[in-house]
């Protein structure tokens, strides 16, 4: 695999998938006041349920996906920090795309905690829009979908 390719997780990706989840979330813990919910998740269950696919050797980042019927969910995307500004996640936001039009699917969608804003300018940068906004215990969600005409 080459640095650019991304590829379905296998179960050796776990403790990668991990690392850089924990290690693109811990910097909001501080702002939101909570453990993001990326940095609890089952990541060996998301693995081996094909949710998850990473890139990069070693993995610098990777997106958690799950189809419904009517749109992609884009439940997480973690690039490490020292990949930022590099285009891994422009990247792995274009793969999300392509993955949905795969599966014949008309839009993603996503949420983010109102205060990481560094995300929200991503998402707008990639085209998505805001649907609405809800808080959910600690989490002050901005919810975004992208139309995929």
């Amino acid at each position: 695999m080459t640095g650019d390719e991304i590829r379905p997780a296998v179960t050796a990706d776990v403790p990668a998938v991990k690392s850089v989840t924990d290690a693109a979330y811990h910097p909001y813990i501080a702002r939101i006041g909570v453990v993001p919910r990326p940095m609890e998740a089952d990541h060996a269950a998301n693995v081996a349920e094909g949710k998850v696919f990473v890139t990069g050797e070693p993995v610098t980042g990777l997106v958690v996906i799950e189809a419904y019927e009517d749109h992609l969910y884009l439940d997480s995307v973690a690039v490490h920090p020292d990949a930022h500004g590099t285009g891994v996640g422009g990247r792995l936001l274009r793969f999300v795309e392509a993955r949905a039009r795969a599966l014949r699917l008309p839009e993603v969608r996503l949420h983010t905690h109102a205060l990481m804003r560094e995300n929200q300018e991503i998402y707008r940068k990639f085209g998505y829009e805001v649907v609405n906004r809800r808080a959910d215990g600690p989490y002050d969600r901005v919810h975004y979908r992208k139309r995929l005409d």
